[in-house]
């Protein structure tokens, strides 16, 4: 579906899949009613049943067919498919070879967790199409044989005749026939907040989006006002509903950059392993060592070369930085997402909810050729009418008064909320009901004291609507619509003294200055009138104009900072929104997202654009209007192809195909649908862009420590390799036999690795540019670093063997001093490795308490293997004097030293490794 509209094939698909005879001669749309009725055969008595019977035998129930489920013992093993499990595996093998069940039991119990974790994600990943099908509703009215009934809305079929009532889901794609003041929500499929008016006009345009076909009816929208008669014209996977579905079945699995980088690492470690102990094994021949202790050395190198704590200490970062996120209203679905939204480059964000407040306000009034300015935002009628910097009482300005009383008037929003209740009806009347309330003009008053007699509704052929009310001055009709509608309708204005002569030219220019700023305007009039009975004769002329009201679904004041921060961390933010173009473009170059001028692009401009054509527009355009699901999806796709790690935002059912193609899909947790979050990796409970900003923050902690936790775990195995493989060398014995390799291992990995999580991030790490897509977590620098404190550690350990062997011949001592003398070395490093650029006396000891207790766990348990018999004898050790540990301890130090030199000379190269 991607770079094609829905309009585009609507004739093909039609002809193939939906109606009884051949396609239609154009798009929905664009057909009259009459001409609807006859192609699809529909008579005045609906559909007979015979006819229901043979046209459901021919097109299926109108369901969404739901993707087919992986089976749950395939789901389970596919979490076994990972290069580090398999070392996981070998390693538990190894260990259960040498009898240390204990290790052995330690290892399958990290393989489990990860398998666990990965199991239960991938099962709830299945559930967004489970919640797409919920949106369809289980019932339908409609009329047949001359009557109405209840049928299941999986029997409907093409042509048949559906009735509309308030509060009704949409069971289909319906062209309505019909309407009586219908209105639809249709948010959570196209994204635009406000209600839409529904018409039976066809209309010219054949390539419309969704949201511009005021004609047509969707599946999974609901009527929130009104009534209506519709046909059906679409059914199950050919609504818009199921192409958003089909759009996410061919989508599939997104991976994280991090998934790949690790993906790579496990089969890079894989082949490292295989290669040592090859290696190993050639040495022993050539040097005719005997077949057992060949073997030995390769079992010695192989679990040397192990990081069996990564993967555990992975999950256990990815957990903290969930945590860290859920306080910053970031809930996290999907582990690898804590790192990715971290890594991220580009940030497609909508704009309803998210950039802006998703409440209507009245930011400016023209009335009698001034301007006024209203503060405060959002429903709250906290706030005041301004006039050059100075409040105003409305009540004292007679034609602010009238504008504002017209609008609180002709209204049809309830006022509870203005008293702490919740918002109830269009958000455009409630915005006008906040502003007459700002204006001293409390709605509830004047509902009481001027009652209604008759209303005139809104209706699209009128555009506009009426409300006749008895006043003091005795009745009157206040009207309200849009201004080209009004202006022509008005024989005078009311002007600083009172009644005068109409100044169109005067107003117009008005309208369009606040249309300019983007703000939605709507004029304000009225008459008297002394009938019981409103009517559209009445309203349509004689009026008097009182003034134009200028609204916006306002900017959030954090999401404009937020939006600085990320252009500051070196991330593009990109707007694809369904609102109307010049709305779009006046949110973005509020928010900055517009600074070289390249405009709007809508998303009926990108349908026919080759990808050749589309690759400038994605270069340099930042606001795009009136989206449509397949652009969206397109959109993403693109600039995923083009290297850009992309994170989406979405609250709507429209959102889902791009939020499942993204790199990461983040969802609005208080005013989204259950299909964007079951799409999603992140859930923001606030709905607030400035959030986004503040998970990247910690997105990039997250990455920080995973390399700070790899770059320790590995320069263990890097100084045991190291050691090992010049004691072959050398012709010595070797300097660990393969249990010391494993309490080694644990006892310097099990803990301090894991307060290396627990670490905050580097100062400025949100200033830094995104890192490389293609960047892994061993970058080629850090590889200089881990040769280089490999060596340390390989050489102060094996001198110290070589050392106490040539002076006491005990190699049961010389062995002990080597175990120990690594262990110390890495008590000293993970210092070392709390910055990667930082120095060590730079950071205060006691910002990282669990590090201190890390420590001192380790080093009690590894005093009781020196010093407890029976330990002794599983790890081969003997006690040791205070002279060799003060001499073990000096040589540990210069690990730091090492470390300092290296990171002075990286800071004076301006290269941060963090």
């Amino acid at each position: 579906m991607t770079g094609k509209s829905m309009t585009d094939n609507t004739a093909t698909e039609l002809e193939e899949v939906e109606t009884p005879g051949a396609g239609p001669p154009g798009p929905w749309h664009t057909l009259s009613t009459d001409v609807i009725e006859r192609h699809l055969e529909v008579g005045d008595q609906g559909l007979s049943d015979e006819e229901i019977a043979r046209r459901r035998a021919k097109y299926g129930p109108n369901e969404i067919e739901q993707e087919r489920e992986k089976s749950r013992w395939s789901i389970l093993l596919h979490q076994f498919n990972d290069p580090l499990i398999y070392i996981l595996i070998a390693a538990a093998f190894v260990t259960f070879a040498l009898q240390d069940f204990t290790d052995t039991g330690v290892i399958m119990a990290v393989v489990v967790l990860n398998a666990a974790i990965g199991y239960v994600q991938e099962v709830r990943a299945q559930q967004a199409m489970r919640a797409l099908s919920k949106l369809s509703a289980p019932k339908a009215e409609v009329f047949r044989d001359g009557r109405s009934r209840t049928v299941p809305s999986r029997d409907l079929v093409p042509g048949d005749v559906v009735l509309l009532t308030s509060g009704v889901r949409i069971p289909a794609d319906l062209r309505l026939v019909r309407t009586v003041d219908l209105e639809l929500d249709e948010s959570a499929l196209t994204g635009e907040s406000v209600p839409v008016r529904k018409s039976i006009e066809p209309l010219e345009d054949a390539q419309l989006v969704a949201g511009d076909q005021v004609n047509m009816a969707f599946a999974g929208t609901v009527v929130t006002r009104g009534r209506g008669r519709a046909v059906v014209v679409r059914t199950g996977a050919s609504t818009e509903l199921g192409q958003i579905a089909e759009s996410m079945r061919d989508i599939g699995e997104t991976k994280s950059p991090l998934q790949v980088t690790m993906d790579r690492f496990g089969k890079r470690i894989g082949a490292a392993i295989v290669g040592l102990s090859v290696l190993v094994a050639v040495v022993g021949v050539l040097r005719a060592m005997p077949p057992e202790e060949i073997f030995l050395a390769a079992v010695a190198m192989a679990v040397s070369a192990i990081p069996e704590g990564l993967p555990v200490v992975l999950t256990l970062t990815f957990a903290i930085g969930v945590r860290r996120m859920a306080q910053r209203q970031a809930i996290i679905r999907s582990l690898p997402a804590v790192e990715t939204l971290g890594s991220a480059t580009l940030i497609g964000s909508d704009k309803t909810g998210t950039l802006t407040k998703n409440e209507m306000t009245v930011k400016g009034v023209w009335a009698a050729g001034r301007f006024y300015e209203l503060t405060g935002a959002g429903y709250s009628p906290d706030g005041a009418v301004r006039l050059a910097d100075r409040s105003v009482n409305a009540s004292e300005i007679e034609p602010l008064k009238q504008t504002l009383l017209a609008g609180a008037l002709a209204n049809e929003a309830d006022t509870d909320f203005l008293a702490g209740g919740d918002p109830s009806g269009d958000p455009t009347e409630l915005a006008l009901h906040v502003a007459a309330a700002k204006g001293g003009i409390h709605p509830h008053d004047v509902r009481d004291a001027y009652e209604q007699v008759d209303l005139i509704p809104f209706e699209p052929e009128l555009r506009f609507m009426a409300s006749l009310n008895e006043t003091p001055d005795g009745r009157r009709l206040y009207v309200k619509g849009a201004p080209e509608v009004l202006i022509d309708r008005c024989e005078r204005q009311l002007g600083p003294e009172g009644l005068q002569d109409l100044q169109a030219d005067e107003i117009r220019e008005a309208a369009d200055e606040l249309a300019r700023q983007g703000y939605r305007v709507l004029a304000m009039a009225y008459r008297s009138f002394d009938g019981d009975k409103a009517d559209v004769s009445a309203a349509g002329s004689d009026l008097v104009f009182a003034g134009l009201q200028g609204m916006e679904d306002p900017v959030r004041e954090e999401a404009v900072q937020a939006v600085r921060d990320a252009h500051q961390a070196g991330i593009r933010v990109v707007m694809l929104t369904g609102d109307h173009k010049e709305t779009a473009l006046a949110i973005g170059r509020r928010l900055d997202l517009d600074p070289e001028e390249h405009g709007v692009v809508e998303g009926k401009d990108l349908d026919g654009l080759s990808d050749d054509e589309l690759d400038p527009i994605l270069d340099s355009v930042n606001v795009y209007a009136r989206v449509a699901p397949e652009h969206k999806l397109r959109i993403v796709q693109r600039l995923s192809d083009r290297g850009e790690v992309v994170a989406v935002t979405g609250d709507g059912v429209n959102d889902a195909p791009a939020l499942r193609a993204a790199h990461l899909g983040i969802a609005m947790g208080k005013g989204g649908t259950d299909v964007a979050r079951e799409a999603s990796d992140i859930v923001l409970t606030d709905d607030n862009f400035a959030t986004i900003t503040a998970a990247v923050e910690e997105g990039r902690v997250v990455f920080s420590n995973i390399r700070k936790v790899t770059f320790f775990l590995l320069s263990t195995a890097v100084g045991e390799v190291i050691a090992i493989t010049l004691a072959i060398l050398a012709g010595w014995p070797l300097p660990f036999v393969a249990a010391q390799i494993l309490w080694i291992n644990l006892v310097t990995n099990g803990l301090q690795d894991v307060a290396l999580a627990f670490e905050k991030g580097e100062p400025g790490l949100l200033r830094r540019p995104p890192r490389s897509r293609k960047e892994g977590i061993v970058t080629r620098r850090l590889l200089e670093r881990l040769g280089s404190v490999g060596l340390v550690l390989a050489a102060g350990t094996l001198g110290m063997f070589w050392w106490t062997l040539e002076t006491t011949g005990d190699l049961d001592l010389a062995r002990t001093v080597a175990m120990t003398q690594m262990v110390m070395f890495q008590f000293f490093h993970v210092f070392n490795c709390r910055s990667l650029d930082r120095s060590v006396f730079a950071i205060s000891p006691f910002s990282n308490r669990f590090l201190f207790v890390s420590i001192s766990a380790a080093l009690a348990a590894h005093l009781a293997v020196i010093y407890v018999p029976w330990l002794q004898t599983i790890f081969r050790t003997v006690p040791l004097t205070p002279g060799d540990w003060l001499v073990i301890t000096l040589v540990a130090t210069s690990v730091i030293i090492g470390g300092e030199l290296d990171k002075w000379w990286n800071r004076r190269r301006h290269r941060p490794l963090g």
